[in-house]
């Protein structure tokens, strides 16, 4: 993972370590929390009309709201063991063979699955 990660990591580990939590941190659990945080960075976007900006304040509660997002989905690849930089550039080459810029330029088609 890349230093900044792993020092958000290594932080979040010591969090939960003093703390006595780590009973509570399986990847279930992780899976779960991190799912209700992105329905509540869902909630702020809902009913915005297509184009409308964010206020201040609702910024600042998407900013909180990443944070949270972040932070679980940084606690999940540490307690899995998963690098997370690494297995974004790996889904990002496979997308680049499935979705070609010249084939799906403007387009919002999905492509065929790539061959095993």
């Amino acid at each position: 993972m890349s230093t900044e990660i792993e020092e958000l990591a290594a932080r979040f580990r010591a969090f939960v370590e003093a703390r006595d939590w780590e009973q509570f941190h399986t990847p279930k659990n992780l899976v779960m929390a991190l799912a209700g945080e992105v329905g509540e960075l869902v909630a702020e976007f809902q009913w915005l009309a297509p184009g409308e900006p964010l206020d201040e304040a609702a910024m600042g509660r998407v900013r909180a709201e990443l944070g949270d997002v972040t932070g679980y989905l940084v606690r999940l690849a540490d307690v899995l063991g998963v690098d997370l930089i690494a297995d974004a550039h790996a889904k990002l080459d496979q997308s680049e063979k499935r979705y070609d810029a010249e084939s799906y330029r403007g387009s919002a088609r999905k492509a065929p699955p790539l061959p095993p």
